[in-house]
């Protein structure tokens, strides 16, 4: 079921984690405590993953589909988005 923003905002914690699934593997995970975190469930080298894309409402579900985009292109290169990111976190830090 693709989400919309109004869904989101609308969305109430339960006792569990919920998830909502979007679509390519996006979803959001709305926790017990209220947080509502953007996760990107992806399988690379035969092992599933799951990348972390922000936290709502920073990061709005257009930034979060554009994120999952850009991830998608690294796990087709066969690369783990969560290693790149920190990789560039890395190489900020010693520029």
């Amino acid at each position: 079921m693709v989400r919309t923003d109004t869904r989101i905002r609308n969305t109430k914690p339960q006792v569990t984690p919920l998830k909502l699934p979007d679509r390519g593997g996006l979803h959001l995970e709305v926790r017990p405590t209220g947080s509502k975190l953007w996760r990107y469930r992806f399988r690379l080298h035969g092992k599933d993953n799951v990348f972390a894309l922000g936290e709502y409402p920073a990061v709005s579900l257009a930034d979060a589909r554009k994120a999952r985009d850009a991830a998608k292109v690294l796990v087709k290169q066969g690369m783990n988005p969560a290693h790149q990111r920190k990789l560039d976190q890395l190489q900020a830090a010693h520029a």
